[in-house]
């Protein structure tokens, strides 16, 4: 035991658990802590916002799998960080929230920036510790770390403001960390004997997969079996793109590779991944989902075992270790699929290149936008970029081990097709969260945690403008980082809607303002370049990597779209409209 005070104990502890960064707007609700937070060994780094903080955490816990800590002043500046963190609970992200909060003395009274900080955060954590005796600091500070890791999401510290002060005696837990296994013996046994009776295997690799560093088993696994295997959605780097069987994301804009060769399963392994009903929806036409396949599901969350689609079977476990386990198994077994591992791999290779064609040769939806009516109207050129051809300009200019978050919206979500990725730890997005506003601040966070890495982020005009300030957070704080944002002047996703269901009555989405985002970025301190041809998309890139890798800049890259929308977003959603009252009868 130690003397010392509450707010020594709670930065201890925070070195304790290895923290060196954390993100967030300084207060004096948390002063006496954060004055000693230079001498600790931690960075707080200024955000323009305090959203911006909390996303900048999940960006770097996901890609360093550490901890990613955000504080804030009490009141406005946690309720700030509320959408965050529902994106860092939806990614499994183990971000720790620090929320300071009223003195004890004041709870009750309505004081100045007096809020119940608790009820905020209940839905998107998975703990929630309060300090209601400061003697007890360093305990409950370790556990929300601890249970960051071991419930994989945020968990939140709730401290009131009076609690940092004071002399306490006080013993630095060590941190805790689980030892995952493979799940249980007859589960994995089970699984094992369908995998080698299955005529046409297919795994899909999930987040856990590269939460738990598993790439490399899941790897094994799948050449062992000779199996297509499907990245599940939003999360491209769960598996090789370069691997001969590696077929590309299912779910909104994914695959037409991985969905056709799913739907020709008769054992599916969900390797990872809890099957979010939004990725496994039917996507360009195409039912794919293989409702008479056997499934086996393996994820550490036993909660998520059978609870979208139904299993045969269920495996609670580590994604590595339960691969690991199952090539064990297999090895030395005559398995069934073996003997159509060469025409598998032939149809594998053929429906990867049927799909890569297609995108190729996809410049157009198939939609009845007229783009020349809508140049016309915009007053803007008629041949203006098509979002799909810069997609696949940018995919051909990317550099190797490269970071890329995406936003929200129409032309992010089309980028599902053209994301490819060799590691894991290198795909960021706000998940089935779907917030607008997170590419930029996640990837200026996960540039902190690999400074050595690429840092990309995707986003539509109308998600930039959300976030777009936090570039004088990349500036001020010398964390270099590109921005590509596509204007296309429109809220894209929702206007498809309005064009499918509403006949082409557009409410609210126009996004037309004359806006120069490039102009703005060299404001706020950044480079800024804007692009409207083709030919000038790849060097622009290239650029701006080479600007962020050697110079340490920032860069945005504004390129100038065309109005064409894509598979509407939600279809899932919607119906013909139907109106009931005369003076609405001709909106039908």
């Amino acid at each position: 035991m130690t003397r010392m005070t509450p707010s020594e104990a709670f930065v201890e502890t925070l070195v304790a658990n290895g923290v060196t960064d954390a993100f967030g707007i300084m207060g004096s609700a948390f002063m006496d802590a954060m004055d000693i937070f230079a001498p600790a060994g931690i960075r707080l780094i200024p955000v323009v916002h305090e959203q911006g903080a909390a996303h900048m955490a999940d960006g770097y816990a996901r890609v360093s799998g550490r901890h990613g800590m955000v504080i804030g002043q009490n009141g406005p500046g946690i309720s700030n960080c509320v959408t965050a963190i529902a994106a860092a609970f939806w990614a499994h992200s183990p971000v720790v929230i620090v929320t300071p909060e009223t003195g004890t003395m004041g709870i009750g009274l309505g004081g100045f920036q007096e809020a119940n900080q608790l009820p905020m955060f209940q839905e998107f954590t998975k703990y929630q510790g309060h300090i209601n005796n400061e003697h007890r600091m360093a305990e409950i500070t370790a556990r929300c770390f601890d249970r960051a890791m071991s419930e994989m999401g945020p968990t939140q510290l709730n401290i009131p403001r009076d609690r940092f002060y004071g002399d306490i005696d006080v013993e630095i837990p060590e941190p805790m960390r689980l030892d995952r296994g493979p799940g249980g013996e007859a589960s994995l046994d089970a699984a094992a004997d369908l995998l080698a009776d299955a005529e046409f295997p297919v795994i899909i690799s999930g987040g856990g997969v590269v939460m738990g560093d598993a790439i490399a088993q899941c790897v094994t696994l799948a050449e062992r079996l000779g199996c297509p295997v499907v990245n599940s959605y939003l999360h491209n780097d769960s598996f090789p793109a370069s691997h001969p069987q590696w077929c590309g994301p299912l779910g909104y804009q994914g695959s037409k590779a991985a969905m056709k060769l799913i739907s020709r399963a008769d054992v599916v392994l969900a390797l990872g991944t809890r099957l979010g009903p939004f990725g496994t929806l039917p996507q360009h036409g195409l039912e794919y989902w293989p409702e008479s396949a056997k499934i086996i599901q393996v994820d550490a969350d036993h909660k998520m075992l059978g609870l979208v689609k139904k299993i045969s079977v269920g495996i609670c476990g580590d994604a590595g270790a339960a691969a690991d386990a199952l090539t064990r198994r297999l090895e030395g077994r005559e398995l069934r699929c073996d003997a159509t591992r060469d025409a598998r791999a032939v149809t594998t290779a053929e429906e990867k290149q049927v799909w890569e064609d297609e995108l190729d040769e996809w410049i157009h939806e198939t939609d009845d936008f007229s783009m020349d009516a809508i140049a016309e109207a915009a007053e803007m050129p008629g041949d203006w970029l098509h979002p799909r051809q810069v997609l696949r300009e940018l995919e051909k200019a990317m550099p190797p081990r490269v970071m890329v978050s995406t936003d929200i919206g129409n032309i992010n979500s089309v980028a599902n097709s053209y994301l490819r990725f060799e590691e894991g730890r290198s795909f960021l997005a706000p998940m089935s969260w779907g917030n607008c506003g997170y590419a930029l601040p996640t990837i200026i966070g996960a540039k902190c945690a690999a400074p050595d890495r690429p840092a990309v982020a995707y986003a539509g005009d109308g998600a930039w403008a959300m976030s777009m300030v936090e570039t004088m957070t990349a500036v001020r704080h010398d964390i270099p980082v590109t921005a590509v944002v596509f204007h296309n002047r429109q809220w894209g996703a929702e206007k498809k809607n309005q064009v499918d269901f509403y006949g082409r009555r557009f409410v609210a989405g126009e996004l037309d303002g004359g806006e120069n985002y490039a102009e703005i970025a060299k404001t706020m301190g950044a480079e800024g370049v804007r692009v409207d041809k083709l030919d000038n998309v790849g060097a622009a890139f290239t650029d701006a990597i080479d600007a962020q890798m050697n110079d340490g800049k920032t860069t945005v890259i504004e390129i100038m779209c065309t109005q064409e929308l894509g598979d509407p977003f939600r279809k899932d959603a919607l119906s013909r409209p139907v109106r009931h009252l005369d003076k609405y009868k001709d909106y039908v």
